[in-house]
């Protein structure tokens, strides 16, 4: 990467085959498309040239501009292009298809009951479904206020031998609209895999280890991100409904059941971990292994703004104002026609979209108040999406990156240490080498090593422990 000047501004020039970050994924950028950001500026991410029209980046700026690079080129690395998958009819949207519409009288089952069932393939980064029986669950659970609710689970069998146990996968869906849905984007024959790429990695490395897997659709029909309790909800329900349904060849409760997340979904497997004492008791749930993951979601938030990732405001803002009506209220009060736009249009699409299109947004730009205002006024809401380990029982699995460019290391750091004193059993690992998105796949080993252990009854350390390793894929955990 070399900077040259062009007018006023500073250009980013990223030559195919030149040295990208730590010499990852360079290869995967040559014919990749651009994007314009939303302050007007030429940020070619995907392609050749990152330019500054009449504007200069600051060493900071374009620091963070590698990081888009290497995160977004990761993606597409791993999926390949074209994305565009099989030649059958296209899938109907969930919007669109009946399977998601609940039969009269499903409100008055128990939670974790199956609605409805069907056969499906799941994608892989090859042109071929992944190699396991894979069906869909429609099942009853409950939403954030109590009420009954349905949604789907994908559940997944290696096709031969027996299966060791169930992983309850929350994918980080990270955008609001039903076609983001694991649900969807999971499937063989859906449009592309830009927002599942790296859930069909870990997915595939789940059955390689010979876990039956649950891919809970945790945002509920009306895509309800980063609400309290209903995360958690759709998940153990979705482990109800695995266990109940007899293809799978589990152990009803006997089952022993890990739940693992990554980034977004790490806010339902935290929800999981927080609400099955109380909730789903009966569930077996051995370990809980969460990475890249959000505390507090207030300065999260916050750390997106103005950033070359803050196209995730629009991606999850939408879904978090449906689900709070004190959070609609404020946003609405503030929201100029322009911000009500964005909220409209981010509504629509999934997150690699949105954060392609909205690289270094200004939510000031959008707003009749600064941004860090409206955040300080709604943090009685945010700081009940929180996870708290106190109340959870499994010991809990957790890994950063330090030079996370998404997720600031500092949140974790802070809320581990304030954790352990409150008692709780984590193993807590800081990688050195990783960025968010490289973390996602190369500690995926080291994680299910992890899980198999406890899955297959090992107990997991007693207390707290923190280490920083080199690299998870090293073997450091």
């Amino acid at each position: 990467m070399r900077s040259s000047a062009s007018g006023t501004g500073v250009g980013l020039v990223v030559s195919s085959g030149t040295h990208l970050g730590r010499g990852m994924y360079s290869h995967c950028l040559q014919g990749m498309r651009g994007s314009r950001s939303s302050s007007g500026r030429d940020v070619r991410v995907f392609g050749s040239v990152v330019s500054g029209c009449g504007a200069t980046f600051s060493g900071v700026e374009r620091g963070q501009l590698r990081s888009v690079v290497i995160a977004v080129s990761a993606v597409l690395c791993f999926t390949g292009m074209p994305m565009a998958v099989g030649g059958a009819d296209p899938l109907p949207t969930p919007q669109n298809d009946l399977f998601y519409t609940p039969p009269a009288g499903w409100d008055s089952q128990a939670p974790g009951t199956i609605l409805n069932s069907r056969p499906v393939e799941v994608a892989s980064l090859t042109p071929r479904a992944q190699d396991a029986d894979a069906w869909q669950l429609l099942y009853r659970t409950t939403d954030t206020d109590g009420a009954p609710m349905a949604t789907v689970t994908t559940v997944l069998r290696p096709r031969t031998g027996q299966v060791k146990g169930l992983i309850s996968y929350q994918a980080a869906t990270d955008a609001s609209a039903p076609q983001c849905a694991p649900s969807y984007v999971l499937r063989q024959g859906a449009p592309d895999k830009y927002d599942s790429s790296l859930d069909l990695i870990q997915i595939e490395q789940m059955l390689s280890s010979g876990h039956a897997i649950s891919v809970p659709d945790w945002e509920g029909p009306k895509g309800t991100l980063f609400t309290p309790r209903q995360p958690g909800y759709a998940a153990l329900d979705g482990v109800r409904a695995a266990q109940g349904f007899a293809p799978l060849g589990l152990s009803g409760t006997d089952t022993p059941v890990a739940a693992m997340g990554y980034s977004g979904g790490s806010i339902g497997t935290s929800w999981a971990a927080q609400m099955q004492p109380t909730y789903a008791p009966e569930i077996r749930l051995t370990g809980v292994a969460m990475g890249g993951w959000t505390a507090p979601i207030g300065s999260y938030l916050g750390t997106l703004d103005a950033g070359p990732f803050s196209g995730f405001l629009p991606s999850l803002l939408p879904g978090m104002l449906r689900a709070d009506p004190r959070l609609a209220a404020a946003f609405d009060k503030y929201l100029t026609p322009a911000g009500q736009a964005l909220m409209a249009a981010g509504d629509s699409k999934c997150v690699t979209s949105n954060v392609a299109q909205h690289a270094f947004l200004r939510m000031d730009d959008y707003l009749t108040i600064p941004f860090s205002q409206l955040l300080e006024q709604v943090q009685e809401s945010l700081a009940e999406l929180d996870f708290s380990p106190v109340a959870q029982t499994a010991p809990l699995f957790l890994y950063n990156a330090v030079h996370d460019e998404i997720v600031t290391i500092a949140g974790p750091d802070k809320a581990v240490a304030q954790w352990c004193a409150s008692g709780a059993r984590i193993t807590y690992t800081r990688d050195q080498l990783s960025e968010h998105v490289s973390l996602a796949i190369s500690a995926t080993p080291a994680v299910l090593r992890w899980i198999d252990e406890r899955l297959a009854g090992q107990a997991a350390p007693d207390g707290c422990s923190t280490r920083t390793v080199t690299s998870m894929s090293l073997g450091g955990a």
